[in-house]
């Protein structure tokens, strides 16, 4: 792998990590069906630290939050230990037990770990999934603007936002998308539930990478890399934040309909390539993979 290999994959990481395409769905279709691959992209160390660079762009987009998260969670647990409970419970101690409520569907996922990342190479389902995407999205500009905060959301909006968060595992199913529509349906304000959507992602992407850590140890680490590590994980920082802040001005105008159209159109291309190249009626498809 080289700097340009690592500089266009962090790219890809950074932007397609926050905008509502889903990256796992558009990596599946360049490698499964247009056989397009990219040196560097099978290093498991190196996506490891891609997501570590993505995380990092959510901590410097929403680094107030964090740090008052952080703070208010020592408090509680300070009023724990003393058995103090505050008559109006904070909106960032409420933010931090939604987060907690919201993570706690992916661990419905891995009991199927293994089935949901088989999916990975069927893009008949990838095609479906990304229809679905685009469907969502373009149902989220439908509906009514919502006005739950941290101040008002419960644990029933959590659950349902933190079960799209699991659904959006499957390859096709746009993480950013699927939760900020979970949101918004559920009444959050469209500012609110694009910051939540973002804050939730943080232990999903911790707790992908602790997943990883086993296949590192096997796979090993190339430190003659290491330059192009660095500029992998930097490239997805930086595209990362600007990425957030793009859905933020999106959201906040109520207007998906570029990135639903995106995927619809998308979705419905992987399905005929799939099928013309069941039929064999393309043969660069067939001598691509």
């Amino acid at each position: 792998m080289n700097i340009l290999n690592a500089l266009l994959l962090g790219i890809v990481q950074g932007v397609a990590e926050f905008l509502p395409i889903s990256s796992s769905g558009h990596l599946s279709i360049a490698q499964n069906l247009l056989g397009w691959g990219v040196e560097g992209a099978d290093d498991v160390f190196f996506d490891v630290l891609l997501h570590l660079g993505t995380l990092a762009a959510v901590f410097a987009a929403y680094w107030p939050d964090i740090r008052e998260m952080v703070l208010e969670f020592f408090q509680m647990v300070s009023d724990l230990a003393s058995g103090q409970v505050p008559e109006n419970v904070p909106p960032a101690r409420r933010l931090i037990l939604l987060i907690i409520v919201g993570t706690l569907p992916l661990f419905l996922v891995l009991p199927v770990r293994h089935f949901v990342e088989g999916l990975y190479g069927n893009t008949y389902f990838v095609g479906m999934a990304l229809l679905v995407t685009g469907l969502l999205l373009y149902g989220c500009d439908k509906l009514r603007r919502g006005r739950k905060t941290a101040k008002n959301a419960t644990v029933t909006d959590a659950l349902i936002i933190g079960a799209g968060q699991a659904i959006a595992t499957c390859p096709g199913i746009s993480r950013s998308g699927m939760t900020i529509c979970a949101g918004c349906l559920c009444g959050l304000e469209r500012r609110f539930a694009v910051r939540f959507a973002f804050l939730l992602s943080i232990p999903a992407v911790l707790g992908a990478n602790i997943l990883q850590i086993k296949d590192v140890a096997a796979a090993g680490v190339d430190w003659k890399l290491l330059p192009a590590y660095l500029v992998g994980v930097v490239v997805a920082a930086v595209a990362g934040y600007l990425s957030i802040r793009l859905v933020h001005m999106v959201a906040e105008k109520g207007r998906f309909g570029a990135f639903a159209y995106y995927c619809l159109g998308a979705g419905g291309l992987t399905i005929l390539l799939t099928v013309l190249k069941a039929l064999d009626l393309l043969p660069w498809l067939k001598a691509a993979v």
